[in-house]
């Protein structure tokens, strides 16, 4: 516990400023493509690649989803998207209908009916490095990765794909069926599930590319047995869209990524690097599951790794109605913290989450009632389990809004749990 109680403020470089995702280290090569999502696991041999779907049509502003029950001829429509009359598109938490599908036994007929909904994704990272000798320079770093056109509205085209695809992204391009290449923006990020969606404006594509679009199906892929067949599609190796088969080898699997455990299905359906973001079907084209990570090891042979498109959903949902400030608008909270990682809670018997070893005076955390000891595990109602995830969350939230802060607050020995209401300040504190 004298790990928290003896916070070093001087050690400590995540303060809380709103200002977006802290920058994890980049590989120092030198305008090298790399396969976002490589090296990423502790716990594995090797992590090269991952890989996200999926698909939301949306409904008056977005017409979305459609989702497979576990029956063969019915399908769930995992959205027809009220938007309430609000003007500006949001999506809010889709809704569930029947609607008939067919069945289709041929690869090349689903992998022809599903690529137009796939979108190779190209990231570029610039980073100064400091050599041996002290001097800096300026490095460029590019990836690839994979995407799944989820939705549309007035103004853009919704593409979801894995969180380490366009992790600490300084640009994002998206490379349509049509080779159109067009930049995107990040509307939303969760590290924790290895997930995020990005944004294209429709202003920026042809009439053409448009109407070529479609908008993927989603499946049920808690109804997934052992045995299924798999097809995997994503932009393998940066080269382009690649299409590799398999079969279900295992359901909830479970795989533990940067001290995160995932439920996973397992597939020996080749993935490779570029996978990333890209789709796991089944045998009628519906999204059981998004590409996420790849097992390599010598004695180890195809083994690949997706997030289920069921648990994958409700994360997407809200990482689609995320609009990401700019940076002199952003919240200011006024704490200084240190992550409680899963180690470090089953070790002192506390909560995960952010835990507060400083607060600012007459800020934002001080006047809700933060106090030094308490942990951070939410805000807004979205969960906090690190600080990059304090900081994301802060990113989409604006100076001056209200909102509210879930902690656990120590108490006769016991952590209780505790709702703030606050009001969030500008890092100038106005």
């Amino acid at each position: 516990m004298s790990e928290f109680n003896d916070f070093n403020h001087e050690d400590t470089d995540k303060i809380i400023e709103g200002q977006g995702v802290i920058l994890d280290d980049i590989p120092q090569k030198e305008k090298k493509r790399r396969s976002r999502g490589k090296g990423r696991g502790k716990s594995f041999a090797k992590l090269v690649a991952s890989a996200l779907v999926f698909g939301l049509v949306a409904g008056a502003a977005f017409q979305g989803f459609n989702m497979a029950a576990g029956g063969s001829s019915s399908s769930v429509k995992v959205g027809s998207v009220s938007t309430d009359n609000k003007s500006n598109g949001d999506v809010n938490a889709v809704e569930t209908s029947t609607s008939q599908n067919k069945d289709s036994s041929s690869v090349s007929t689903v992998v022809a009916n599903v690529m137009p909904s796939i979108v190779a994704i190209n990231s570029t990272i610039n980073q100064t490095t400091t050599d041996f000798f002290g001097r800096q320079y300026d490095q460029k770093e590019e990836g690839s990765g994979s995407g799944i056109i989820i939705g549309q509205n007035d103004n853009e085209i919704l593409i979801a794909t894995n969180n380490h695809v366009v992790e600490n992204a300084s640009s994002v391009q998206i490379v349509f069926g049509d080779d159109t290449k067009v930049n995107a923006t990040i509307k939303g990020t969760a590290p924790n599930s290895d997930l995020a969606v990005v944004a294209v404006k429709t202003s920026e594509l042809s009439k053409t590319t448009l109407s070529d679009i479609k908008i993927a199906t989603l499946g049920d892929s808690s109804s997934l047995k052992l045995g299924d067949m798999a097809i995997a599609i994503g932009n393998a190796l940066g080269y382009g869209q690649s299409v590799t088969v398999g079969y279900v080898s295992a359901l909830n699997r479970e795989v533990t990524v940067n001290n995160v455990t995932l439920k996973l299905i397992q597939t020996d359906a080749a993935i490779n690097p570029g996978n990333s973001g890209g789709a796991l079907l089944n045998s009628k084209g519906e999204v059981v599951g998004i590409n996420s990570v790849k097992y390599v090891d010598d004695s180890v042979e195809s083994i690949g790794y997706a997030i289920p498109i069921s648990d994958a959903i409700p994360v997407i949902n809200e990482l689609m109605n995320s609009n990401s400030t700019d940076k002199t608008e952003s919240a200011f909270l006024g704490i200084q913290g240190k992550d409680v990682t899963s180690d470090y809670a089953a070790s002192f018997n506390m909560p995960e989450g952010v835990y507060v070893g400083k607060v600012s005076k007459n800020s934002a955390a001080e006047k809700a009632g933060l106090q030094i000891g308490d942990i951070i595990t939410g805000i807004n109602n979205v969960k906090v389990q690190s600080m990059t995830d304090l900081q994301q969350a802060l990113s989409y939230t604006k100076a001056g809004s209200a909102g509210t802060i879930k902690v656990e607050t120590l108490q006769k020995g016991k952590y209780v749990e505790k709702t703030l209401n606050i009001t969030f300040d500008s890092k100038t504190g106005k």
